[in-house]
């Protein structure tokens, strides 16, 4: 019987895949017997991964990227929406030209990749796409006004595209993830005034005292994405330390009672 982890003779593409989340899922797919191919600005990556370079704010550039990686990998069963970028600030802090950028690449960069990988994940056995998302897209987190409209927007794209798809077989599904200690976060920490200071805070915030790894978001990811979650479409996977379901009183408060 085949292990559920297993990928083997499956391919896969993922965006932002020379780093961070996207590169550990890059790496456990590969792990598992997947063909992988990673789309990144700069798609610097160790064997056996494949790099092509895209921009998914440019609809030419994702589309060439996604037939060149189908053209090598043999087709295309999977397709991981991992690349992203941040930003900072309340709802009066970012100019409409910052906007637009967050959307060109969080929102529309998931609609142009998984546009372009259609006709390819139809003609696959197990297809499947798993968008990044965060829990910005369910919880009111502060400075992240449009950081987490997008993510927002992400969560919606991601149900409404597994409606749609559902009655062709291809499931969509995304992961939530809370802080997670990629070099994104890293560069993030390093601008704040005190970064020991920030980063302590980001832990305390997530009810298991600690930042998410890129290993544990891409696990989840792998499960979505692989055919043993043949049920599971249009869910959200939260892999973020408690944040999104749990309230719990501060490390420091004593428990009361038994």
């Amino acid at each position: 019987m085949t292990h559920p982890d297993d990928l083997s003779g499956l391919s896969a593409l993922v965006t932002g895949g020379a780093s961070g989340i996207g590169l550990a899922t890059a790496t456990l797919f590969a792990a598992r017997g997947a063909r992988v191919a990673c789309l990144d600005l700069v798609p610097e990556v160790p064997e056996p991964l494949l790099g092509i370079r895209a921009d998914v704010a440019d609809d030419a550039s994702v589309r060439a990227a996604v037939d060149r990686a189908a053209a090598e990998l043999g087709g295309l069963d999977i397709v991981v929406n991992n690349a992203g970028i941040g930003a900072q600030g309340t709802i009066e802090d970012n100019p409409d030209d910052e906007w637009r950028r967050l959307y060109e690449v969080n929102v529309l960069g998931v609609v142009r990749t998984t546009r372009a990988a259609l006709p390819h994940l139809r003609r696959s056995a197990h297809p499947a796409v798993v968008n990044t998302c965060s829990v910005a897209a369910t919880d009111g987190l502060p400075a992240r006004a449009l950081y987490s409209a997008t993510k927002g927007a992400v969560l919606a794209l991601t149900r409404a595209t597994a409606a749609d798809l559902v009655a062709e077989g291809i499931r969509v599904n995304c992961v939530n993830p809370g802080t997670v200690d990629t070099p994104w976060v890293g560069r993030l920490l390093a601008t704040a005034e005190d970064p020991a200071a920030e980063r302590a805070a980001l832990e305390a915030r997530q009810p298991t005292g600690r930042l998410v790894t890129p290993e544990e978001v891409a696990a989840a990811i792998a499960y979505l994405a692989g055919p043993a979650a043949g049920a599971t479409t249009g869910t959200a996977l939260a892999v973020d330390g408690g944040m999104a379901g749990l309230r719990t009183r501060p490390r420091t408060t004593a428990r009361a009672g038994g």
